[in-house]
Order: C-alpha cells, then structure tokens, then sequence
C-alpha cells in the first residue's frame, strides 16, 4: 500500500455465519459474504467474494481472503453477506442478509471476532452473525531466523573483523531453506558444525552443535494475545502559549482542532485497535494544579488519581479539553517522571515471564527538555523493559535533544555511562505532517513492530496463547 513504511505482513481471513436470516419461500438462502476495503470516506471497492453455498444459514465458507496487514494503519473493512437469487455479478439485485464494519487491526488483535450482522439501517439482521478468523501467513521469500550453538570448540580467539582479519574457522554446514523451514519457534532443527581440516581425524565428530529457530513475527505476538498498554502524556508548559488565543498551540478552538488535538486523533485511531479495554491512562506535566497550584510533572487529566483511564480516544480528547479549563500552563518541562510511571508497570509486566503485555508512552511535546540527564538514565532504565517511547513534537521548536534521544546511529548512554540496551525512542515532528493524519500515524509507529519483536525474541518470551507449548531446547 503506497505510503506505508513498514513491511507487510499478509493475513488471511476465514468467514463463517450462522442463524442467518431466510429469505427464500420453498428452500433455505443461498448465502456469499462480499469483503469491501475502504479507500477514502466513504468510497469503498470491492476486494473480493466467498463461494456461494446452497440452502444454508450457517455457512462456513472456504473461499478465504489474503490481506497486506500494515500495523501503522487503520484500514477498513467492510463484510456484506447476500442471498444469491440469480445468475448476475451484481449484488444489487440480491436479498441482503446483513453486514459489518470493522478493522484489520481489530481482527488480528483479537484473532478472531463475532459480531451481529446489521442491516443498512443500522437495526439487526434477525439473529444472524458472523465469525472472522485471522491467520498470519508467512512470507516463504523471506526466512527470519534464530540461531543458536552447544559444543563449539574453544580454542578459537575473535577478532575485531576491521582490525586483524585474523579470523579462525570453527566449523561449517550445509542446508536447504526447506530444512530450515522445518524449525519452529518452539522446535529448533540441529546441524552438526563440520571443520573439514579436522574431519579425517579418527575420533572427530564435530565442532559443535548449531540450532536454528524461527522467530515470532510481530503478528505473531498479536495474535498470541499480546496486550499493547498505551500511555499518552501531554505537555502543559507555559511555552505552549495562552490557550485562549489563536496563536496557543493548546488553543481552545471553537473548531476542535490544535495540533495537540491533532496528533491524539491521527495516533489514537491506529492504537486503540490493539487494546482490548480500549481504556487509556492519560497524564499531563508542566502545569499548575488546582486549588494550591503547585507544579505537577505527572498528573492525570482527568483529575481521578486512583483512575486516570479514558474510555477511548473520544474519552482522551474530551479529558484534554476539560483540563485545559482547570490548569495553569506552566512549567519546567519534565519527561522523566512519566517516563518511569509506565517503567513501573512494563517491570511488573516482565515478571509474569511471557509476552503479554508490551508499553508505549506517547509523549506530545512543544519543547525542549530541562531534566535531561534524569530523562536518559530513565529511558536506559526502560531499554530492558517490555516499553516503547514516541515523542511527536508539536510547534515550531528547536527539537535537536528530541532527535538526540532517537538514537537510529547509536544507543543512548545515560549520565552514569550505562549504555542502552536497544533504540526504544521514536521522535516525529507534527509539522512535517501538516494535513495528513495518515503518514503521521505511519511514520510514528513505523519502528513499533520491530522493537516489540526484538524485545520479547530476544528474552525468548512466548505470548500467552503459546505459552503452554514446552521448548525443544
């Protein structure tokens, strides 16, 4: 799909019905489930069809629907189910039987959905319903693989490969990528490691066992029931500007839109798909509280300390624009402790020792940061943490410490000369996405996907719905 920066996945979906309504006199309908991909409002094209099944009202269909999953996007769906009463391709013409919207994300979070067929006029199609299973299918193109050893003789030394080039052959094997296909993630296949200097040695067998893994895509986990925890925190310093005039870039406009506004909508959209509770913790820093306004670089915007949760992305903005009433905008502007309020909870995560739960903070910010040493040795705490940490930066600031955090080139290292365990941070300037929410929610969530795998192969944690399968080795 043009403009997405990350790699597809491809997912097929199998659709089922039951109770159906019937629409025929002598016999039961004849039911065909259309898939309809959303372009641009309401324009929708059809993707394709199910066969058609004879006289059933719970069909199981076996005609099923490859997809490009891009998880930085939102895309639409759309499942028309009709009953065929002749032998023309348009569907007009033929009862309809139901339908519903929804999301790939929606579907591949949850693997699979159920949901009540609604006719056009929004009421329900009699009892009718339908089942949508998502399977991730893999690209046979491309193998990723995880490779470990046992056994290796220990005599060779390493070299840097810049500086000697002295480098010693510890063994050698040969394979096909149809053997290598045979590893799973939870079987590894094995290969003896052969250093044919030393083969015809009477008692040689080899130098070391090697193992060879596959990796759990980032579907993988989603699928496995990974839960993504997101955390918005909103910045409320006074270089934002007066919120009652135009030129704030917290302005409270009769219109609804500021560009903090903005980036929660164009995010939020993508995210909220991934949450099952759909309740999201939202904190705002640099402001003066009410009633003794005192400075708070970690409060919830809605006031509810024992539950800063808002109920969907509708629930964040309309909390945001009440906040905006109640506050001082004021400042210094201070990531670190928000930083670790969500550490805390992705350290309690990593104890359950699975992959079920992954934390990202966003963070939307005007400016530059004043605790930096206190924001580096938090994000290299969180480095080894199942956490994400996205900065967009809103206005038109000097973001140079921003792109210093987005350590692409090399990890962070913290006052302390602690070294990051991985690139955790992804920074985004608003601006550069004036008017295109879409290349926005992309580009922000461009590197999510590959932090979340990276973390949870790298601990070999499985996601919950695998956890039971025991591990070969």
């Amino acid at each position: 799909m043009p403009g997405a920066t990350h790699m597809a996945t491809k997912v097929e979906l199998t659709i089922s019905c039951e109770k159906l309504m019937d629409m025929d006199v002598f016999s039961k309908s004849d039911p065909l489930c259309a898939l309809y991909i959303n372009t641009t409002g309401s324009n929708w094209y059809e993707f394709g069809r199910t066969e058609m099944i004879l006289n059933c009202l719970n069909p199981k269909f076996a005609k099923k629907f490859v997809l490009d999953y891009y998880f930085e996007m939102v895309q639409k769906l759309k499942f028309s189910v009709y009953d065929i009463d002749n032998d023309t391709y348009e569907l007009g013409d033929d009862d309809f039987l139901g339908e519903i919207e929804c999301t790939l994300g929606q579907i591949v979070s949850s693997k699979q959905i159920t949901r009540p067929l609604l006719l056009q006029n929004g009421r329900l199609a009699g009892h009718g319903t339908i089942t949508i299973c998502a399977e991730e299918i893999i690209d046979t193109r491309i193998a990723n693989f995880e490779v470990s050893a046992r056994s290796l003789d220990k005599k060779v030394d390493c070299y840097d490969h810049h500086v000697s080039g002295s480098h010693s052959l510890i063994g050698s094997f040969r394979t096909t990528l149809a053997e290598l296909h045979e590893a799973t993630h939870i079987s590894p296949v094995e290969f003896k490691c052969i250093n044919p200097k030393k083969q015809k040695k009477k008692d040689y067998e080899n130098s070391g066992i090697i193992y060879v893994k596959q990796r759990i895509h980032f579907s993988g986990f989603i699928m496995g029931g990974c839960q993504l925890n997101f955390t918005i925190a909103i910045d409320f310093t006074g270089s934002n500007g007066d919120p009652q005039t135009p030129q704030s870039l917290h302005y409270i406009n009769p219109e609804g839109y500021n560009e903090y506004l903005a980036a929660i909508w164009s995010v939020g959209t993508v995210i909220q798909d991934y949450d099952s509770t759909k309740m999201f913790p939202v904190f705002g820093f640099g402001a003066q509280l009410p009633p003794l306004w005192q400075v708070s670089h970690e409060f919830p915007v809605n006031f509810d300390a024992t539950n800063p949760f808002c109920a969907g992305i509708e629930g964040v903005v309309a909390a945001y624009q009440q906040c905006l009433h109640q506050v001082r905008l004021w400042g210094p502007t201070n990531f670190s402790p928000v930083i670790n309020h969500v550490a805390c909870f992705a350290r309690q995560a990593l104890q359950q020792n699975m992959a079920s739960q992954y934390f990202v903070l966003l963070i939307i910010t005007d400016g530059v940061i004043t605790d930096i040493d206190q924001t580096l040795t938090a994000i290299v705490n969180a480095s080894r943490l199942p956490m994400s940490i996205i900065i967009v930066g809103v206005g038109g600031a000097d973001f140079d410490a921003m792109e210093f955090l987005d350590s692409d080139n090399r990890l962070l290292q913290a006052p302390n000369y602690e070294v990051a365990a991985r690139d955790i941070v992804q920074f985004v300037p608003f601006r550069q996405f004036l008017g295109n929410s879409v290349a926005l929610a992309q580009c922000v969530l461009a590197e999510l996907p590959d932090q979340v795998t990276s973390f949870f192969n790298s601990y070999k944690l499985k996601p919950p719905k695998m956890f039971n399968q025991p591990e070969s080795l």
